[in-house]
């Protein structure tokens, strides 16, 4: 059994959880071709543009997941969400770098939706993936890094069935095991919101990579859902 959950006690916390879940399967990644970067960089300049002078803390995605991320005890802007993190690059550097076609991907997305997506290779996840509360037993290791660390007991984590952390406070970094690379071949492609239009945020971003999916990747399978409190689980046999 394989796929992505959220815990019930997660959401009872936080109802307002809303998430875009895409499993793909037969994938060829790589560096993004050359019709594709062009539509990154053109988007990049309109979401500039877009934005203007805005402070990032004022649109309504990213004030939400700042609120989400304080209520378990992080300091939002200590710990920024990674559509936060990645329109801050965009505001203040001008640009943001390819890094492959998936992650590439999922920049496009964000940046258009300002939510955070996140691209996690499933090479060596075992089982289910589930967004919980940490008990500060598992495992992590950062991108950057060789070293195995634990999760802050009480932060929202991605957690596979045997205690290994994909991504740590909820949308804030993910693991070095768990980072789309040119190996890829099957990934989990998540997008998430909790302000008052998330769900129809999350569900017009979700159409939008799975076009970007048929488009640049035509031979994979993939399947997908929307997850909210009352539809919880995606799972594969």
């Amino acid at each position: 059994m394989s796929g992505f959950r959220y815990a019930d006690d997660l959401l009872t916390v936080f109802p307002t959880t809303r998430g875009g879940v895409i499993h793909a399967a037969g994938l060829e990644n790589g560096p993004s071709p050359a019709v594709f970067a062009d539509r990154f960089r053109d988007q990049q300049k309109k979401v500039k543009d877009d934005l203007g002078d805005t402070p990032l803390s004022e649109l309504p995605s990213i004030s939400a997941w700042r609120s989400t991320f304080t209520r378990f005890g992080v300091k939002p802007t200590q710990h920024r969400s990674a559509a936060e993190a990645l329109l801050r690059r965009l505001v203040k550097q001008g640009e943001i770098p390819s890094i492959n076609l998936l992650v590439d991907l999922a920049n496009l997305t964000s940046i258009t939706h300002r939510l955070p997506v996140a691209v996690f290779d499933q090479a060596e996840v075992a089982g289910v993936t589930t967004v919980r509360f940490a008990t500060g037993d598992e495992r992590f290791v950062d991108l950057a890094s060789d070293d195995i660390t634990v999760p802050d007991p009480g932060e929202v984590i991605f957690v596979d069935d045997a205690g290994s952390v994909s991504a740590r406070r909820w949308c804030w970094r993910q693991s070095r095991q768990s980072a789309a690379r040119e190996s890829t071949v099957e990934a989990l492609i998540t997008v998430e919101g909790h302000h008052p239009e998330a769900e129809p945020d999350v569900t017009a971003a979700l159409e939008d990579l799975l076009g970007l999916l048929a488009f640049h990747q035509p031979e994979s399978r993939v399947t997908f859902d929307l997850l909210t409190p009352g539809h919880a689980e995606f799972l594969r046999g």
